[in-house]
């Protein structure tokens, strides 16, 4: 059995999604990152990055990035549903809109929601965060027109781990919940797509409940 380390409004969910949709058994423990408890002695131990989410194999490794940890669980268990086997010619198409998602569109992301960290005044922050929203919206954009012109799906008519993984990060918004798709309808349509899916609609719902919740409460 595998244990996933996150729950609450960490980025755990993606990981997750590919446990259920993939039928693997799993126990979720639940670190409280308004806590800190993902910079505790006892999680650092199990994972030295001290971020969630973490994923303990049942061989005892232990590995962390959401993306890396959802593209080793649909390889290993040859969940082909979700991402091309490496003999497939779309195998190279999922990879580079993967590491596009993971390399150009989540570190600002990030930076909006913790902009204080990367102003160097105080007075800096709301510039920092509107300025990295506006990168987030431009990178997404190349995702929006490739599946304006050739959706529903990241591959086409192909459904795959690529879609919930940008379901995922769709549901923090900015100021409220999935509110970056009000201006990207190919993408909103593909976010309801997942949360149509009898295994993802529920945790995703319940995330973006935690995330609204958690908003009233953070500083960036």
């Amino acid at each position: 059995m595998y244990i996933l380390y996150g729950g609450g409004v960490t980025r755990s969910l993606g990981p997750q999604l590919v446990l259920e949709e993939g039928n693997l058994a799993y126990d979720l423990r639940k670190i409280d990152i308004t806590k800190q408890e993902h910079r505790a002695e006892a999680f650092l131990k199990l994972n030295p990055a001290g971020y969630v989410p973490a994923l303990a194999t049942p061989e005892g490794d232990v590995l962390h990035e959401a993306a890396a940890i959802m593209l080793y669980l649909a390889d290993r268990h040859g969940l082909t549903d979700l991402a091309p086997s490496v003999d497939e010619p779309l195998r190279g198409v999922f990879l580079s809109r993967l590491f596009y998602f993971t390399n150009d569109v989540q570190p600002s992301f990030k930076r909006t929601y913790y902009a204080r960290r990367y102003a160097l005044r105080d007075e800096d922050t709301s510039a920092v965060a509107a300025q990295s929203e506006a990168m987030v919206r431009e990178r997404w954009q190349v995702i929006e027109n490739q599946l304006a012109a050739n959706g529903p799906y990241q591959l086409g008519e192909r459904f795959s781990l690529l879609d919930l993984h940008l379901a995922t990060w769709a549901a923090y918004g900015f100021r409220k919940p999935a509110d970056l798709l009000d201006d990207m309808p190919a993408s909103k349509a593909l976010f309801e797509r997942v949360m149509a899916r009898p295994k993802c609609g529920e945790l995703i719902k319940a995330l973006m409940d935690e995330i609204a919740g958690f908003r009233k409460t953070m500083k960036r």
